[in-house]
C-alpha cells in the first residue's frame, strides 16, 4: 500500500482507535472444516498475525493487544498445548527481528513465569530487545486471565498498604490500573472477536470498560486485512458517549 493510499485510508477510518484488542478465535474450527489437524489451524492463525500487525502499525494505531493463550487454555489436551507453545517459540524466533526493525515494542502480558522455561525466556528476550522502540505497542496475552490480573493487582495494593507504603486514601482507580499488566497503556477502544462467539472470555475486563465491540463470524485465519479495515470502519461510525448524552 502506497503512502497516499495509507493516508486516504486513515482519513476514511477516522477516528481510529488508539488501542485495539483482538480475541483471535476459530483456529481449530478452521482446520477441522478442512479435514486438517488442529495444529494446522493454529499455524494458519499465526501467519495472519503478520498482516494485522503491519496494518495496525502503518495506520498509526498506538497499541494492539492479542489474546494468544488464556489461563483456561491449560484445560485443552496436552498435545495441543505443547503444539501451541512450539508455535509461539517459532513465532518469536522468526518474527522478532522484523518487528524490532519496524520499531514495534513487544510486551508479553500474563503470568509469564508459569509458562514453560524456554517460552518464558523467549518472551523475556523479545521484550528486552524491543523495549526502547517507540512505534506500535504489541501486547501478546500469554497465560492471561483478566480476573487473575485483577486479583494480583489487589494483592499488590493490599501488601503495600499493610507495609505502610500506601495510604488507604490513595487507593483509587488509577492506583488499580497502574498495577495491571497493561500499565502505561491507554484503555482499549475497540475489541474485535473473530469466530462467531459473542463474549469476552476473561479478556481485559477492566481495560475494556468503555470499549466498542465488533463480533464477526469470520474465523481468525480468514480474518483478512479487508476484514480488519471493515471493523475499524464500524468503530469510526460508533457514537462513543462514555455514559453521557449525545454531543455532551
Amino acid at each position: 500500500m502506497t503512502v497516499a493510499e495509507l493516508n486516504a485510508l486513515r482519513i476514511m477510518l477516522s477516528p481510529l482507535p488508539k488501542h485495539v484488542g483482538i480475541i483471535m478465535d476459530g483456529n481449530g474450527r478452521y482446520a477441522t472444516r478442512r479435514g486438517l489437524p488442529r495444529s494446522m489451524g493454529h499455524r494458519a492463525g499465526t501467519e495472519r498475525l503478520r498482516g494485522i500487525i503491519k496494518l495496525s502499525s502503518d495506520l498509526g494505531i498506538e497499541a494492539l493487544s492479542l489474546y494468544a493463550f488464556s489461563t483456561e487454555n491449560w484445560k485443552r489436551p496436552k498435545i495441543e498445548v505443547d503444539t501451541l507453545f512450539a508455535i509461539f517459540m517459532e513465532y518469536f524466533t522468526k518474527e522478532v527481528e522484523d518487528l524490532h526493525k519496524n520499531n514495534v515494542a513487544i510486551r508479553a502480558m500474563g503470568n509469564i513465569a508459569a509458562l514453560p522455561e524456554k517460552v518464558c525466556a523467549q518472551c523475556m528476550a523479545a521484550m528486552e530487545k524491543t523495549k526502547n522502540n517507540t512505534g506500535l505497542k504489541l501486547n501478546i496475552a500469554l497465560n492471561y486471565g483478566s480476573r487473575a490480573e485483577t486479583v494480583n493487582a489487589v494483592k499488590s495494593i493490599a501488601l503495600d498498604a499493610k507495609e505502610g507504603r500506601l495510604n488507604i486514601e490513595d487507593i483509587d482507580e488509577e492506583c488499580v490500573m497502574s498495577r495491571l499488566y497493561t500499565r502505561g497503556l491507554s484503555d482499549v477502544d475497540l475489541v474485535i472477536r473473530t469466530g462467531g462467539e459473542q463474549r469476552l472470555s476473561n479478556f481485559m475486563l477492566l481495560q475494556s470498560a468503555y470499549a466498542e465491540f465488533v463480533f464477526t463470524d469470520t474465523l481468525w485465519p480468514d480474518f483478512s486485512d479487508e476484514c480488519y479495515i471493515a471493523a475499524l470502519g464500524e468503530f469510526a461510525h460508533r457514537n462513543r458517549r462514555y455514559g453521557g448524552l449525545d454531543g455532551k
